[in-house]
């Protein structure tokens, strides 16, 4: 497995239980931070069920997560916070929330993420020759502003396929990031359990 293909499934599957060994605690203090600037994460237990294995969850961090994930992690900026989420097996999760300065930035913001998502398996083929992506919209939920789901199939040259499921929603100025991804095609993708995850990771953002 060459590096770009090892980046390209690591940003799909959030790299499992790997990743969650670089994330930071919250320190002690942040208790008595205003809730305005601390939404809420999801919790293992509100992401889709996985058959053979429970999720686990690493601390909520500030800043980007590493590896970034595909397509919209680019966009970014420094003032994200993210958890890593993880099972047994090969599947993983990642929500990414940013706190905006007005409603008006956040919904400039979101927009910006459908967008790159909108366009994400072409921009993949096009950074990775050697990857195949294929993309399906999966339309938008009626929560708080609103999200948006879209579904990401990759398959490398050396025989990988993966498939990541993402979801970008707002709610005021704070807008999330929720990303699924297990090895498999759009027939292993858990799109109904994901919808749910997403409307309950945007109602939770205050």
């Amino acid at each position: 497995m060459n590096v770009r293909a090892r980046r390209i499934r690591a940003a799909v599957t959030a790299l499992a239980a790997g990743a969650a060994v670089a994330v930071t605690a919250v320190p002690a203090g942040a208790a008595a931070t205003p809730r305005s600037d601390r939404p809420a994460f999801l919790e293992p237990s509100e992401l889709p069920p996985h058959p053979a294995s429970g999720w686990y969850a690493g601390d909520v961090t500030a800043g980007q997560p590493d590896p970034l994930p595909m397509c919209v992690g680019e966009a970014l900026p420094s003032t994200a916070s993210h958890r890593r989420y993880w099972t047994e097996y090969d599947t993983g999760a990642l929500q990414v929330t940013v706190v905006e300065r007005s409603e008006r930035r956040a919904g400039e913001f979101a927009a910006l993420l459908r967008r790159n998502l909108a366009d994400c398996a072409r921009e993949v083929m096009e950074q990775h020759p050697d990857i195949t992506a294929t993309q399906k919209y999966y339309g938008r939920l009626n929560v708080e502003e609103g999200a948006h789901v879209y579904g990401v199939h990759t398959v490398a040259e050396w025989g990988a396929s993966d498939i990541g499921l993402f979801s970008v929603g707002r709610d005021g100025r704070t807008v999330t990031v929720v990303q699924w991804g297990q090895m498999g095609t759009f027939a292993h993708a858990q799109v109904a359990d994901f919808k749910d995850t997403t409307v309950t990771a945007v109602a939770k953002l205050y």
